[in-house]
């Protein structure tokens, strides 16, 4: 696993889907429960091909923000680990610093 320095440059800002696959891991999920919640959440407006998924997954599991929960059913179920919820609250914080800031310019027509 890198050190913190390295993991928060190489991950944040986080792509939109890096942020809905972390997220998504609020509960142990195995591959297609992970597209189902990011599809469900988001209304169908990111859906997962199966390349993005498991290269994301692959990178987030070397990089330590997620851990193997399972591996005995077939199916591999992941969890986040404290350096992958470490990196999704600083995310959240960004998030909010930013719709903030757009509610400073625009008010609240802009969250409609």
């Amino acid at each position: 696993m890198a050190d913190k320095a390295k993991l928060l440059k190489s991950w944040l800002p986080m792509t939109e889907t890096a942020f809905y696959i972390l997220l998504s891991f609020d509960e142990p999920r195995h591959g297609y429960s992970v597209t189902k919640f990011v599809s469900e959440l988001t209304e169908e407006r990111i859906k997962l091909g199966s390349g993005t998924l498991y290269t994301t997954l692959s990178k987030m599991l070397k990089d330590g923000l997620i851990a193997v929960y399972d591996n005995s059913d077939k199916k591999t179920v992941y969890e986040r680990t404290e350096t992958g919820t470490e990196i999704l609250m600083t995310e959240i914080v960004r998030l909010r610093t930013v719709y903030n800031d757009i509610e400073k310019v625009y008010g609240r027509e802009a969250t409609a």
